[in-house]
């Protein structure tokens, strides 16, 4: 289990490495920016630090105009991709909604052929597709999974919490744990709306991490975990998840 956390600037990023921390999950958003502004820097922090980087996209957009997201999102998500591979990164995560309870079915088949698209491109380019959930079940994305072989799936612990009565990880972490290769950590406390996504230090809502995390190690998680709150509750939070990733509990149960 490795711990990183979540840059949305240059800044964040250089913060996490003068923390630390092995990775850094950075925002690429813009192929132009990223070449002409962001490139030569993040490659220094990364040579000065020894930090690594994941990647994360931006959001889709309108989540219902499957036309615009082919013909402008696709190909965008695509030159991000080739962004990512410039900094040797492993691993890039997608906002991309198909929860059934409010996209119709015929929307979900051609976001899915759209998603496989992104997910094929980036497995050439070595990367590993990551779709996020946001308000979605395990049935949500079964049937993506059932048809992509190369899409992987980022965990989002603090997303599981909202629009449920039972935080959605246990589920996803039982149907489909081959699929995790990354999970995002944040606090809330439940809800309905996304601005129930509050992004609280760990331990200041109400998600019942220990339980989550000893679910996790139980069924034999072990890959990178990032705390996606502000840089100055990275090392807390990295004590949170270490205190209960290390009982000797968990570790005699597991």
């Amino acid at each position: 289990m490795i711990i990183g956390g979540r840059a949305h600037n240059i800044e964040e990023a250089e913060l996490i490495g003068k923390a630390g921390f092995p990775f850094a999950e950075i925002s690429i958003a813009d192929p132009k920016v990223f070449y002409d502004e962001e490139l030569y820097v993040l490659r220094r922090i990364s040579g000065t630090y020894g930090l690594n980087y994941l990647a994360h996209g931006p959001e889709e957009g309108s989540a219902w105009e499957t036309e615009v997201l082919r013909r402008e999102l696709l190909p965008h998500i695509q030159s991000l991709i080739d962004c990512s591979s410039e900094l040797s990164i492993p691993l890039f995560t997608i906002h991309f909604w198909l929860d059934k309870r409010f996209l119709d079915s015929n929307i979900i088949e051609e976001k899915i052929e759209i998603l496989k698209e992104m997910s094929i491109y980036a497995a050439g380019r070595g990367i590993k597709l990551c779709i996020e959930n946001l308000s979605e079940q395990f049935s949500d994305f079964s049937h993506a999974f059932d048809l992509i072989d190369t899409l992987g799936m980022t965990l989002d612990i603090g997303h599981g919490e909202l629009l449920t009565e039972k935080n959605t990880a246990y589920d996803f972490s039982c149907q489909c744990l081959e699929r995790i290769y990354h999970v995002h950590l944040h606090d809330n406390r439940g809800g309905n709306s996304p601005a129930d996504d509050l992004h609280l230090p760990l331990g200041e809502g109400t998600i019942d991490f220990a339980s989550i995390l000893f679910d996790l190690k139980k069924k034999g998680f072990d890959k990178t975990i990032t705390i996606e709150v502000k840089p100055n509750h990275l090392l807390s939070g990295k004590e949170v998840i270490e205190k209960i990733w290390n009982r000797k509990d968990i570790i005699e149960k597991g």
